[in-house]
């Protein structure tokens, strides 16, 4: 009988930073479902590690955990069990046929430790209240699995961005104040707030908690910060620069919002300001297809000048899985910031910027990105 993914991990050294807890708000969403039966297969050797940069070599010996030693748990306001939502993403065409029944254990024993979210409809406790109550059931996942550390990560939908003078924190911040309050890092995969308060910053930071974020580049701003600096190097003027997204799912439905829609376009935006050094005339629309599900398509129309004032065109066009895409930077993120954390490194990890669209400073240049995560991976090595 051919090994599971759960006995390769039960049968597994997890090193002498002993084992990772990945404690993801919003588990029970796609992406999550994604990353714990993706981590599942290919810790079993079932798929390769395709889109895990943290799998190749310049990543060998930076001492990061092994993808065996994992532990999943999270919070969730949604009620539909994991197992159940990998069987959706299969009929999606989001997984594969039988690996969603290949990793069952996993998901099974994932969903066992998820814990309800918040806040929701009619919840009356005071934002003190939830912190407590996430940071408990976080230390408890912590102590349960007798894990050498916890890394939060925010997979939720995206939330608007707080009014002014918001008495309250946004959801993703109680989530953020949670982490610090049980010691461990966050990374904030999505737009929302998170950690970036002044507070909560300064609360990571007295902590030696290391935090990365916000909002993962998976398809168009992926795209964008490879083409912006490709202009900016040949001298070519960008004239405008538009862009479409239909996508549907969870996602879809929460980005139909306005006020949740600019939340995600900040940081779309950002790219081309910080690459270009202005923001070009155009802007993203966000629309919201149902029928599309997990699946989405993203259209650039670029239009810039070149010798002797000719001026031309650029499209892109970029469909793909939203879930397939993500989940692999998750675990990636997962293991970098782990490995910070054994490290005793702290605060804000610029180093991180090649995942996000609006990281925490440094270059939003997919190249200078990346040579400085290659550096990070040094950092990371054990001293000699």
């Amino acid at each position: 009988m051919r090994a599971t993914a759960s006995d390769a991990a039960s049968d597994a050294d997890p090193g002498p930073g002993g084992r990772t807890g990945v404690w993801l708000v919003g588990a029970r969403g796609s992406v999550a479902t994604t990353a714990v039966a993706g981590c599942a297969a290919v810790a079993a050797g079932l798929r390769p590690p395709t889109g895990m940069v943290t799998e190749t070599e310049p990543f060998a010996a930076a001492g990061l955990p092994d993808l065996r030693s994992l532990v999943f748990g999270g919070h969730d306001t949604a009620c539909a069990p994991l197992p159940k939502r990998a069987e959706e993403l299969t009929a999606a065409g989001v997984l594969p046929p039988g690996l969603a029944r290949a990793v069952h254990a996993d998901l099974a024993a994932a969903d066992a430790d998820i814990r309800p979210g918040g806040p929701q409809a009619g919840d009356t406790r005071t934002d003190e209240e939830l912190i407590t109550a996430f940071a408990a059931d976080i230390a408890g996942f912590r102590e349960r699995h007798g894990l050498a550390r916890v890394v939060v990560v925010n997979v939720s939908s995206t939330e608007p961005l707080p009014e002014p003078g918001a008495t309250r924190l946004a959801p993703s911040s109680l989530y953020a104040a949670a982490a610090i309050r049980a010691d461990c890092p966050f990374v904030n995969f999505t737009p929302s707030t998170g950690i970036r308060t002044p507070g909560l910053q300064a609360a990571a930071a007295a902590r030696v908690l290391p935090h990365a974020g916000r909002d993962g580049k998976t398809g168009q701003t992926l795209l964008r910060s490879v083409l912006a600096p490709m202009f900016v190097q040949r001298a070519l003027t960008v004239r405008a620069w538009s862009g479409t997204n239909l996508l549907g799912g969870g996602d879809g439905a929460a980005l139909a919002d306005p006020a949740a829609a600019a939340a995600k376009n900040a940081g779309k935006e950002r790219v081309l300001a910080d690459v270009l050094g202005t923001a070009p005339e155009g802007t993203v629309h966000i629309d919201d297809v149902p029928a599309l599900g997990d699946w989405k398509t993203a259209w650039d129309h670029i239009a810039f000048e070149g010798f002797l004032g000719s001026r031309m065109i650029l499209q892109t066009i970029w469909q793909g899985c939203d879930s397939a895409l993500a989940a692999p930077l998750v675990l990636d993120l997962a293991r970098l910031v782990a490995r910070a954390h054994e490290r005793g490194i702290g605060g804000p990890l610029p180093e991180l910027g090649f995942y996000f669209k609006d990281p925490d400073g440094g270059s939003s240049s997919l190249s200078d990105q990346f040579t400085e995560l290659l550096s990070f991976a040094d950092r990371l090595r054990d001293p000699r």
